[in-house]
Order: structure tokens, then C-alpha cells, then sequence
């Protein structure tokens, strides 16, 4: 349900985290702006959690630390935000790939405790061995290597502690941040709402268990049969919602290529039936593995492909992967006027586009790809340059299809690592014979009349009840016309002039507690007071003048809700 201006007061329930967050922007905030000063001595004043210098970091490098140090719910939102280079372009997006979710893993006692809740059963009546060390620590959980009791070795991934509470905490707040931002021209290209909506859909979906499991399991019956791709297999006795355990994968990764060499494995077998299992997914199933970093591919024994981290994964529907399809085809097929159609039906386009520039940007980019034999065709070069071209005409895509194209680029990347020679588009053929089939399929056409007839059947109901509704009103004279101007009123404006001024506040509270140069009294002071941040003290003095400000205008006006 969306929610309205007056919840915004939810951002404060949460006063300590809030408090950490407005810390780590008013850090990175300030080292935008030494940035900017031709002061070296400045520039080294603050430090990134690693160290650095985050003066004399590229200002997307700031945003990526940023979001590192905010913690599991930022650290997701970056890697969304890398999905959609048509919001925040292809520069940024490339930037923050690079965010890991990475943490520090919890005592191994609270692990025990977890798993012997969730299973209700001592840890030594479920397994034989249960390493008290973690093989990995992401965002979400961390994994433990195990054995069974008579069985076979298993993963066992458990929940951080208190992770669904900060996760549910900081989406509040992001929640409360994006509305605001929607009503500044600047930010609402961004659909800041929009975003967050997707990250919290995908943090809930990554916080139960349960639904990994199923997906597990899917993915397992889309290959079964297959024995060139192994998925891991969940052990469903012993997994929960917070507990999840699972078949143990034994490989090497992919991107360690010399290892992979050394055994003998065939590299350009390797990448070609890995892209085929993916082409598989997207354009047969529709359900695909959205995560495909080398990190979750292996190679096993026998060349074997197993896939791992089923957290993430994207749906399509027909219709879009048609779409998706034959975009592809028509970069190919030099068809400007039907590149143009499938951009428009995908994509939310802007009342005030300029159509010429459009039209003009579409023909050089169909240009410059259509004359490359499918064999060199470069999709992620192609795809990269296309999405830039949409986010500077400001076309918003659905998120299904930034997934897909993130998809479909990392896995050319990962692919062409293992096999320069490898195109996706020469793979594809054999999928768009598919697809044809499936076109003139009876079975399609009848389920195609079945939901218009359906859609039909509705409009027939709705439509007498809907113009008897309409005449009456006219009849009453009760009949009008409201346009929604969508302006920030003055209440609102209060709203966010106090946002800023606590913002400032805490802000400039932090400098001070950190002594941020440049410094007023150093050494001894004076009357006892010394090593004051004159940005820190300014900012203070600054958000005491706001707040007096913001005080006299709710006086003068007598309520904080009045509109004139």
C-alpha cells in the first residue's frame, strides 16, 4: 500500500540507527567536498573503513563505500542500483558491482543455538561433524560445512542474529527517505519508490529460507536428466525458515582458470554449455538464476557445471522474453522501426521526449551493431551502449528486464574469461527455433483467446454499473474534474525543513565528536573548551537558526497542517 506523507514520522522510531546512518553520509557527505578543495593537507583527514583516503576517491567510489559501511540492507540496494544502469547510468552501475556482502560471522554458539531451535534437536543428534568456522559470511547468513549423522556432507546456511529486524528497520527508513525524494524533481527520474519497493520484495524474499529451497528444488526438476549441470539438492528434514540445508558441491571456480587448466577440463566446452543453461532458463523456462558471479558457478568433477546461491533469481513473463528476443534480432536485422516499438512497450517512456533525438540515437546504435557477424557480435557492449542510450532519453525499464540484461552481460563476460571466442547471440539460434514453435503453437493461440474472452467477459460486466455511475453523477451535479498538481505544500515543506535541520544537526554532532579539521582553540583552548570542528560548529550554529526559523513559521501559522 503506498504510503502517505504523514508516516513520515516512522523515520524516527528508529533514532540510533537513523543516528549512524546520517553519520556515514555526513562523512562521505564532507569528503565530496574536500574533494573539491585544491587542499591536499585536507584530503587525508578522512578515512574509509580500509584506510583510504576518501577525499581522493572518484566520487561513485565514495557512493559504493558508502553503501559498503551502511550496512547488509545498503550494501542490497547498491547491487539493485547495478541492475538498473538506466536509472543511475552505466558508470555508476559498473561501480557498484563491486559491492561484497561480505560480513564479520556471528559466535559459533549463537549458531547452535539457532539450529537446534529451528530443528529441535541437539546439534550432535543431527550431525556427525559441524565446523564451528564459517566457509563463507554474507548478508544474510553464513554457511558451516557439516556431515550428516550415517549421511552424506552438507552446507548448512543459518540466519545472522537479529538480521530480519535490521533489514525491516532500515527499509522503514528507506521507505520514509524515497517518499520524500519523489517529491524533489531532481531525484524523482530516479523512482526512488519504485526501487526501494523492488529491494524490499527481494530482501524479504532472501530473509525466508523456505523460499530458496523451493527455488532448490525447481531448478532442479527444470535439469533433470541433464547430467552436465548439477544443482544442489535441499535435505527438507533439516531446513526451515532460518535454517537451510543442502547438498555439498565440491569444484573449482570458475574464474580460476589455471586450475581449470591444469586438470585438463575443456574451457570452451565448458563456457558454452554454461551459456546454453542459462539461455535455457531465461528463454525456454522463464525462471533464471539472477546471480551468476564466478563466485556461484563451479566446475566439478567430469566438467560437471554446478550452480550455486538460489537468493536471487528473476521471472519473465512469455511475452517479454519474446520482446526481450526479438530486440536482439532487430539490433541484428538493421530494423530501427521495430527496435523503436519493443523499447516503447518495455519501457515507461517520458511525455516531453524528444522523438527526432530519439529516432536519430536508434538508427546510429542499429548502425554501428548490425553489420558484426554473430560470431563477433560483443551483447554486452551492445547492451551497455543501448542502456545508455535509454537513460539519456530518461525510459524507464521494468526491473524483470534490468535483471535479465545484467544477467545476460555478466554471463557473456564469465563466459568469454573461460572462451574469448564464445558469442551469446550465435548460441541463441537453436532458442529462437524454439520460440517460433512455441508462436504457432494451438495451445498458445487458445490460451491467448481464453484470457481476451476472459478480459471481455469483465469489461461486458463492469461497463453498464460503470456509465450508470457516471450519469448519475452528472445528473446530481457532482460530476468533476480534479487535476493533482503534486505540489509540496507548506506542511510539507515543514516536514523536510525539520528532516534537514536534525540532519544538519547530528551531522555537524558527529564532526565535532571527530574533531574534523579545520580546528578552532588546538592544545591547551581556552576555559577548558578546545580542538572545536569549525565546520562542526557552523553547522550547529546553522541548524539552531533553522529550527528557531522553523519554530516561529509553525507559530505564526498556528498549525503545523495549515495551508495558507
Amino acid at each position: 500500500m503506498k504510503r502517505s506523507i504523514s508516516s513520515i514520522p516512522q523515520l524516527y522510531r528508529n533514532v540510533r540507527r537513523w543516528t549512524e546512518i546520517l553519520s556515514v553520509l555526513s562523512k562521505y557527505g564532507l569528503a565530496d567536498w574536500l574533494s573539491r578543495l585544491n587542499i591536499e593537507l585536507l584530503k587525508d583527514q578522512l578515512k574509509s573503513s580500509t584506510g583510504g583516503s576518501l577525499a581522493r576517491e572518484s566520487h561513485h567510489t565514495r557512493i559504493r563505500l558508502a553503501l559498503n559501511e551502511l550496512g547488509p540492507t545498503f550494501i542490497k540496494l547498491g547491487q539493485l542500483l547495478s541492475t538498473r544502469p538506466d536509472l543511475v547510468g552505466g558508470e555508476l552501475a559498473t561501480e557498484l558491482q563491486k559491492l561484497q556482502t561480505q560480513v564479520s560471522p556471528d559466535d559459533f554458539e549463537y549458531v547452535r543455538t539457532t539450529v537446534e531451535t529451528e530443528l529441535g534437536q541437539p546439534l550432535d543428534a543431527l550431525f556427525d561433524a559441524f565446523d564451528e568456522e564459517p566457509v563463507a559470511s554474507a548478508s544474510i547468513g553464513q554457511v558451516h560445512r557439516a556431515k550428516i549423522c550415517d549421511g552424506p556432507e552438507v552446507v548448512v546456511k543459518v540466519q545472522h542474529q537479529g538480521i530480519d529486524r535490521v533489514v525491516n528497520t532500515d527499509l522503514d527508513i528507506l521507505a520514509g527517505l524515497a517518499q520524500l525524494a519523489e517529491r524533489v524533481d531532481e531525484f524523482k527520474a530516479y523512482r526512488p519508490e519504485a526501487v526501494v519497493a523492488d529491494l524490499a520484495r527481494s530482501m524479504r524474499r532472501e530473509i525466508e529460507f523456505g523460499r530458496e529451497e523451493r527455488n532448490l528444488v525447481q531448478f532442479a526438476t527444470i535439469f533433470d536428466g541433464e547430467s552436465q549441470i548439477k544443482i544442489p539438492a535441499p535435505v527438507e528434514e533439516l531446513s526451515t525458515t532460518r535454517v537451510l540445508t543442502m547438498e555439498r558441491l565440491e569444484g573449482v571456480k570458475v574464474s580460476d582458470i589455471e586450475s581449470l587448466k591444469q586438470s585438463g577440463a575443456d574451457l570452451d566446452d565448458i563456457a558454452k554449455r554454461l551459456a546454453e543453461a542459462y539461455l535455457r532458463m531465461i528463454f525456454q523456462e522463464g525462471f533464471f538464476h539472477a546471480d551468476p558471479h564466478p563466485g556461484n558457478i563451479l566446475v566439478l568433477r567430469g566438467n560437471v557445471i554446478g550452480l550455486l546461491d538460489f537468493g536471487m533469481v528473476g521471472r519473465i513473463s512469455e511475452r517479454m522474453r519474446e520482446d526481450i528476443e526479438e530486440m536482439l534480432l532487430a539490433i541484428m536485422g538493421k530494423d530501427v522501426p521495430i527496435l523503436s516499438t519493443l523499447i516503447r512497450r518495455l519501457g515507461s517512456i517520458p511525455p516531453d521526449m524528444n522523438e527526432g533525438a530519439f529516432a536519430n540515437d536508434l538508427a546510429e546504435f542499429v548502425g554501428t551493431y548490425s553489420t558484426t557477424s554473430l560470431d563477433r557480435f560483443n551483447l554486452s557492449l551492445a547492451l551497455g551502449d543501448m542502456m545508455s542510450m535509454i537513460r539519456r532519453h530518461r525510459i524507464t525499464l521494468p526491473s524483470e528486464v534490468a535483471m535479465l540484461i545484467k544477467v545476460l552481460i555478466a554471463l557473456e563476460g564469465t563466459g568469454q574469461k573461460l572462451s574469448p571466442k564464445m558469442s551469446i547471440m550465435e548460441l541463441m539460434h537453436p532458442f529462437r527455433q524454439s520460440l517460433l514453435l512455441r508462436r504457432l503453437s494451438p495451445t498458445r493461440h487458445a490460451k491467448k483467446v481464453r484470457r481476451i474472452m476472459l478480459q471481455l467477459e469483465q469489461l461486458a460486466e463492469d461497463l453498464p454499473s460503470r456509465l450508470g455511475q457516471i450519469i448519475e453523477q452528472i445528473q446530481l451535479g457532482k460530476f468533476d474534474v480534479h487535476l493533482d498538481h503534486r505540489r509540496l505544500g507548506p506542511s510539507v515543506n515543514r516536514l523536510v525543513m525539520g528532516l534537514m535541520t536534525s540532519a544538519l544537526f547530528l551531522g555537524s554532532s558527529v564532526m565535532l565528536s571527530m574533531q574534523v579539521p579545520p580546528i578552532l582553540l588546538p592544545g591547551e583552548g581556552l576555559w577548558g573548551i578546545r580542538d572545536l570542528s569549525i565546520l562542526g560548529l557552523l553547522g550547529i550554529m546553522t541548524s539552531m537558526a533553522m529550527g528557531g526559523r522553523l519554530m516561529l513559521a509553525i507559530r505564526k501559522s498556528g498549525n503545523l497542517d495549515r495551508q495558507s
